[in-house]
């Protein structure tokens, strides 16, 4: 029986994964360093801790990690500000389902711009726990933030459902125990093996009714 039910937020809730993808990219060029054609891709789900080492390391930039996640961090908050890229139907989703549910975020975005995101949406009171990546030892395809969400909910992993839209996001919850809804990332999608895995498989927010969660 689902008892709570976990977002993913880059890609399920927000339109970012480009954006993420843009800041680093331009950070990269801005620094002189190489871009590997797989970067965005190795380093969808990572930490932060992970993501800026991968960026450090991999794609060759001098500033220590902590420096270079800082940056992108800054730029991502800029644009939430200027103007937040929900993905349609985003809020009205998290409203129908958290009527039934008590609701928890799973992401592997920074702290603040988790936070940023409750601000500026106004729905901090929706949701009862959030946990960054970047809080546990392991970003995605690992469990560990998935994990925690159900400790902070109160609820065994086992009783949770997680709304994913990527590779390593369907692979950490289903490490976790969890139900998997997949909504397939409309740039960067799942392969169809890991498709396969989930529960379900939706098109769109517009499709995640109580009914498809609870759906075997």
């Amino acid at each position: 029986m689902i008892e709570a039910v976990v977002f993913d937020l880059d890609g399920v809730l927000l339109d970012t994964e480009e954006l993420w993808d843009e800041a680093r990219r331009q950070l990269a060029e801005e620094r002189g360093a190489r871009w590997p054609d797989d970067a965005q891709r190795a380093m969808m789900g990572m930490s932060s801790h992970e993501w800026s080492r991968y960026m450090h390391e991999v794609v060759g930039l001098v500033e220590p990690p902590e420096e270079i996640s800082a940056e992108v961090v800054r730029g991502l908050e800029a644009l939430y500000r200027e103007r937040l890229p929900l993905v349609p139907g985003a809020l009205e989703a998290v409203r129908r389902i958290g009527a039934h549910w008590p609701l928890g975020i799973a992401s592997s975005s920074n702290r603040p711009l988790i936070d940023l995101f409750l601000e500026l949406t106004g729905t901090p009171s929706l949701f009862r726990a959030t946990v960054s990546s970047e809080e546990v030892e392991r970003g995605k395809p690992a469990p560990d933030v998935y994990l925690e969400a159900a400790r902070r909910l109160g609820v065994v992993p086992e009783g949770c459902a997680a709304i994913e839209d990527s590779e390593n996001g369907i692979r950490s919850a289903l490490a976790a125990g969890m139900r998997v809804v997949a909504i397939p990332n409309r740039v960067f999608p799942p392969s169809e093996e890991a498709l396969s895995l989930a529960g379900e498989v939706l098109g769109s927010l517009d499709e995640l009714t109580p009914e498809a969660i609870e759906s075997r």
